[in-house]
């Protein structure tokens, strides 16, 4: 790959990593009104399944429109982890001001109510697990706004790595020799 054809992916990619973090950014938005509305709670879980779809349509057109149509594996690939890297860093940036601005202890409490309802009470007591989930509501309560973004950022990057795997793996093409 020249410098101008790796200058010509990133430059893709980030608009293309743009569009993904909205629509993440969108996933979140609804899994924070999910807790109060179930029906936000399926949006979210869709939209976030849709993610693979978007990328590889994303990765077509970018083959397509960008490339004339040939794209080798390693090079779809790339295109794909870095519109990964590019949707995480947009990703934890808002949730790191969501976090640390707008939430002031309701995902928190929320989580608390959940678990202190009867029904959850009971399973909780039924698998014996009381201790170890309020330790976890304790250490999720310490942490700070920058630790859940770096902690998304990290899981969406590795994430990224792995489902372009499959991603570039389908949308490769190769040249056709006459």
């Amino acid at each position: 790959m020249t410098p101008a054809e790796y200058i010509q992916l990133k430059a893709f990619a980030r608009i293309d990593g743009a569009l993904l973090a909205l629509l993440w950014v969108a996933s979140f938005a609804c899994y924070i009104l999910g807790i109060a509305n179930p029906v936000y709670s399926m949006v979210a879980m869709l939209l976030m399944v849709a993610t693979p779809f978007f990328v590889g349509r994303r990765l077509s057109k970018f083959r397509d429109v960008g490339l004339g149509g040939t794209i080798s594996f390693g090079r779809g690939w790339g295109y794909s982890v870095y519109v990964f890297f590019y949707a995480a860093i947009l990703l934890a940036l808002a949730q790191y001001v969501y976090f640390a601005y707008i939430d002031q202890g309701y995902l928190m409490k929320s989580l608390a109510d959940a678990l202190s309802t009867p029904e959850a009470k009971q399973m909780i007591e039924q698998y014996g697990i009381q201790q170890s989930m309020q330790e976890s509501l304790e250490q999720m309560g310490q942490l700070r706004p920058i630790d859940y973004a770096l902690n998304v950022l990290t899981v969406n990057i590795l994430a990224g790595m792995v489902l372009g795997l499959p991603i570039a793996a389908m949308l490769q093409r190769r040249a056709v020799k006459l």
